[in-house]
């Protein structure tokens, strides 16, 4: 391990390391508090920032641990190999020794957005590590294809685009790249204030400096991530540890039962529709936090 330069804005009264993850890859990770351990993994088009609430409150109990994910952050964008390098398999395999360099073999995961499609493979590839498992506003990969039809998939047009072969994704988004992560910060959030100007500015400046990464991210969720989640779904591979997820109701748009889709993957489901917009644990801190507690007394 070894420390990275204090940054604006930071995670009040946690300190900062970098941590070797694997050969070439080391990760930025903010940790606090003391106690039982969690890891807390942002989401698109964010760093480990979003946590600064939800992971204040925890520290005051927990060992808290907010990574920016491999390609994102401060953390490294190793070149993508063969469409695997950004595998959300292989991003589990970060968290996991991330953990394991501060000392635990076992811990609580919690993810939002791309982070909680990490946190699920996680638990799925490593089940003897992950205690306890919360997904914020995702469906399994394998799912989220499987819901996406029609018009109203049109809502996610940013997966279509990044799903598609090396070059015109990338100098597309590059062209105006604050202009297409902007639109997710503007659109997914019901409170804009939320959001600060000090902090938009930040994940902006990092979605901007990780396009290559980001779009290596997505496009490897429309092809090598589905074949992981088909492959568990034929080997009858579930998660079998306590399972909290908090979802906006997509499905009365898409057409879609949610809580029914999860319990195909997850028999020990806590399902909690949830009123705020997609940013969660920005928009309501007290919320998340709270159903991160019960979830950790399962």
């Amino acid at each position: 391990m070894r420390g990275r330069p204090t940054m604006a804005p930071t995670i009040t009264g946690f300190d900062y390391q970098r941590v070797t993850v694997a050969d070439g890859v080391t990760l930025n990770a903010a940790v606090g508090g003391s106690g039982s351990p969690i890891v807390l993994l942002h989401g698109f088009p964010q760093t480990h920032l979003m946590w600064r609430h939800v992971a204040a409150d925890l520290a005051a109990d927990h060992t808290v641990i907010c990574p920016d994910l491999r390609g994102y952050g401060d953390s490294d964008k190793p070149a993508d190999t063969a469409g695997r390098t950004y595998s959300k398999r292989t991003m589990a395999a970060d968290v996991v020794a991330l953990a394991r360099a501060f000392g635990h073999e076992r811990f609580a995961l919690a993810g939002h957005d791309r982070g909680a499609l990490v946190a699920i493979r996680a638990g799925l590839d490593h089940p003897e590590t992950i205690t306890h498992l919360a997904s914020l506003d995702v469906l399994p990969t394998l799912d989220m294809w499987n819901v996406m039809h029609g018009t109203s998939a049109a809502v996610g047009f940013h997966l279509y685009l990044m799903a598609q072969p090396p070059g015109l994704p990338e100098q597309m988004i590059s062209a105006s790249a604050d202009a297409f992560f902007g639109h997710f910060l503007d659109i997914w959030a019901q409170d804009p204030g939320a959001i600060p100007a000090d902090v938009r500015a930040a994940y902006l400046t990092a979605s901007r400096e990780a396009v290559t990464s980001i779009v290596a991210d997505y496009r490897a969720s429309a092809h090598v991530d589905v074949e992981h989640d088909e492959a568990d779904r034929k080997s009858g591979n579930r998660l079998r540890m306590p399972v909290t997820v908090l979802q906006q109701d997509w499905g009365a748009v898409l057409g879609f039962d949610a809580a029914a889709l999860w319990r195909e993957w997850a028999p020990d489901l806590r399902h909690v529709p949830v009123s705020c917009g997609h940013f969660m644990a920005e928009e309501a801190p007290a919320e998340v936090t709270k159903a991160l507690r019960e979830l950790l007394t399962r």
